[in-house]
């Protein structure tokens, strides 16, 4: 199994500033794509960004310019960060991974629990 957890939400200002960290673990034999997707209340999940295992990178408009995706491949770490947050940016953010277990020819993809991030006015 493989787990995905997240962290470095929290409450900041507009304008402000917060990474956002996730780690798998578990039985990983290589993580291929690794992403961020955010949920508000009441609305869809939507794409953040995204990150491949050669380290390709695509965002949603929304956040071009003020979020950015990396990744530490020997931590098997995804990270985002977020500058200038803005009061519409308040959502849960979960990370999500594209992982090819030790025990398998195939890849599934696995979500974390969420981290929840909140940008006061």
């Amino acid at each position: 199994q493989v787990q995905l957890v997240e962290s470095g939400g929290g409450l900041v200002q507009a304008g402000g500033s917060l990474r956002l960290s996730c780690v798998a673990s578990g039985r990983i034999f290589r993580i291929n794509a690794m992403g961020w997707h955010r949920q508000a209340p009441g609305k869809q999940r939507e794409l953040v960004a995204t990150i491949t295992g050669g380290g390709m990178t695509n965002y949603a408009d929304s956040v071009k310019g003020r979020f950015t995706i990396s990744r530490d491949n020997a931590k098997n770490t995804v990270y985002l960060q977020m500058n200038s947050l803005k009061p519409e940016d308040t959502s849960a953010y979960y990370c999500n991974a594209d992982v090819r277990g030790s025990a398998s020819p195939l890849s599934n993809d696995y979500w974390g629990q969420g981290t929840q991030v909140t940008v006061s006015s």
